[in-house]
């Protein structure tokens, strides 16, 4: 996690002027109350615990669809952190409001199991959802941080895929939910920005992995590791030499709090630049967890990309950030934490657990 103090930018100097795309980041400030949409899910539960370590406070909005407070459960008995149970697609209150200067919107279903299942609430919540924190956002005066995703450039004809590619996207796809849901919330948050002077900037997250991934998500990396760890045989999708670029979390939030900083609207990409084949992760999860249970071939999903890969120089030059931990030893973590989450649990655990979280109003 970053060791730094967490900063936004100060208003006055945003709101007088449009950051260019590259931008030098402007002089940082103490972030003293975050906000966190999503904040109980896989990314947002990382983000919550380095905010806390940090010194700020926060307040985690959550509506479990897809969250667990059991990934909440180091911050329980810390006096900094409130967690409040809420849809941010109805509305968005939150305690202490008029203290926050720091908010960070990941509320959404992110796994194709998710947004299969929830495809309204999908859409509603990169819609509304997004709307809503972006009013939160201009009432305090915060610096605001959409988490949106690679999916916004489809199924690629760009190769690394750059700020400046504009994506081939199906809208009437089974993916579109998801695709289009982050675009319509990129075209929101550039408007507030534009039309309302909010303090606001758009992160494009790729392909991450790590521990409180859901073995039963539908994603790469948690689907192959709950496999192997299981004696069942992989399932990849077509022959395997579709690419993914994996980044383990650690690096995104450091990356996602670095961009928090930078008062730059974006959007900039945050992943790991190295390429694997589907096939190559497949072996390495194999290899990690000593399984022999070898692969099975299963049909690829309808508009599944076949290349994607970052490209980071924005990163790079603007935010001095770069992905460092090696996919090895990423994996290792991954498999060693899924390990231990794996052994059944005492009976009435998740329950204590969300019942020792310090809670603000429902909304």
């Amino acid at each position: 996690m970053d060791d730094h103090p967490v900063t936004s930018t100060n208003q006055d100097e945003t709101r007088s002027r449009e950051r260019p795309h590259d931008g030098t980041p402007v002089p940082p400030r103490p972030v003293r109350r975050a906000v966190v949409t999503g904040g109980a899910g896989f990314v947002g539960s990382h983000l919550c615990e380095a905010l806390v370590a940090q010194g700020a406070e926060v307040v985690c909005v959550d509506d479990l669809s897809t969250g667990d407070v059991h990934n909440l459960a180091s911050l329980a008995d810390d006096p900094r952190f409130v967690f409040v149970q809420g849809d941010v697609s109805a509305g968005l209150d939150v305690p202490g409001e008029d203290q926050v200067d720091l908010v960070l919107h990941l509320a959404s279903p992110a796994s194709p199991t998710d947004y299969h299942r929830l495809p309204l609430e999908t859409l509603l919540v990169g819609s509304a959802g997004t709307r809503h924190a972006l009013e939160l956002a201009a009432r305090t005066g915060a610096r605001f941080v959409l988490a949106s995703t690679s999916e916004v450039y489809g199924d690629p004809e760009v190769h690394p895929q750059g700020e400046d590619y504009w994506g081939h996207v199906n809208p009437v796809g089974p993916r579109s939910v998801y695709d289009e849901s982050k675009r319509f919330a990129e075209a929101t948050t550039a408007a507030y920005r534009r039309s309302r002077g909010v303090d606001a900037g758009i992160v494009r997250i790729f392909n991450t992995y790590g521990p409180r991934m859901r073995g039963h998500d539908g994603r790469m990396i948690p689907t192959f590791v709950r496999q192997a760890l299981a004696g069942e045989p992989l399932t990849v999708a077509g022959d395997g030499s579709q690419t993914r670029s994996v980044c383990y979390v650690d690096d995104l939030v450091r990356g996602i709090l670095a961009f928090a900083r930078s008062g730059l609207p974006g959007p900039v990409n945050l992943g790991n630049g190295t390429e694997l084949t589907v096939a190559q992760v497949a072996e390495d999860v194999l290899a990690a967890t000593g399984s022999e249970a070898g692969v099975v071939r299963v049909e690829l999903p309808e508009d599944d990309p076949r290349r994607r890969r970052p490209d980071t120089r924005l990163a790079e030059r603007a935010l001095g950030w770069r992905a460092s931990t090696p996919w090895p030893e990423g994996l290792a973590r991954t498999v060693a934490w899924f390990r231990r989450e794996t052994r059944t649990p005492e009976p009435g655990a998740p329950a204590d657990r969300r019942s020792r979280l310090r809670e603000g109003a429902t909304t």
